[in-house]
């Protein structure tokens, strides 16, 4: 059987793969490697930058085109046709490598931006693979490194924190009963439905060279903030951010 280990590596900082991680990696017999587009090029440079920091002896590699997402009104069913076509394509890729009984692949890995049990579906992905066995490797999150970055804990004093997404704060605002909010997969300004006295703690390719942070009110910041990460996409062609928001006064 083959075992597909869904390895964490953090923001990009090859400081932030663990020793485990590590490990896992140089037991694989193969590691994948998604190809996003030219635009998102230095994503899968960035992953042979971590191998070539941290295999100590050769792993077969294999490049693969990531489907692309179709842009259609029942967003739920075009994720799931995309994770189908993607489960589709690791299948053909690990098959592809496979020439012989005798040179079988059996441990493959994959490694997924900061932890795949946080906002990720690469766990979703890798269910829709029959008789494929599935490991997890955590690593290290982008809100642990915003927290770490911006030197602030994650709650409140005895209080909960909702995790969200841009999509849910768009459409819905403010969750009731929350406190903290921390926001990832935002396309762009889902905070302005909040008001003006909200503090947000926003940072961009945290962990990385090109790690930017801003913090303040939204009444004080929110312009800056769009500003920045439209300046930061379309220098780099892509952005990961995420952001922490609290209601004015709470501590």
């Amino acid at each position: 059987m083959i075992t597909l280990w869904l390895i964490g590596i953090g923001t990009g900082n090859p400081d932030h793969v663990t020793g485990q991680a590590i490990r896992a990696l140089n037991g694989a017999d193969l590691i994948l490697i998604p190809r996003k587009g030219e635009a998102k090029s230095d994503l899968a440079d960035l992953r042979g930058q971590i191998l070539s920091q941290v295999l100590t002896a050769p792993v077969p590699v294999a490049d693969y085109d990531v489907p692309v997402r179709a842009d259609q009104d029942d967003y739920l069913g075009a994720v799931n046709d995309w994770h189908d076509a993607i489960a589709r394509v690791w299948a053909e890729t690990i098959a592809a490598r496979q020439p012989q009984a005798r040179n079988v692949a059996r441990n493959v890995a994959l490694m997924v931006w900061g932890d795949p049990s946080l906002y990720d579906s690469t766990l979703r992905i890798a269910a829709r693979l029959p008789g494929i066995k599935v490991k997890v490797i955590p690593g290290i999150t982008s809100l642990q490194v915003l927290t770490a970055a911006h030197a602030i804990p994650l709650n409140t004093l005895a209080a909960p924190v909702t995790i969200t997404t841009g999509r849910q704060l768009r459409d819905h605002g403010w969750p009731v009963g929350a406190t903290t909010l921390a926001v990832m997969l935002d396309k762009g300004g889902a905070f302005t439905v909040l008001p003006s006295d909200t503090e947000i703690w926003w940072g961009a390719y945290v962990g990385m060279p090109e790690e930017t942070l801003i913090h303040g009110t939204l009444a004080e910041v929110s312009d800056e903030i769009i500003a920045t990460r439209a300046k930061l996409r379309a220098e780099h062609g892509w952005i990961m951010d995420i952001y922490l928001l609290r209601r004015g006064g709470d501590v």
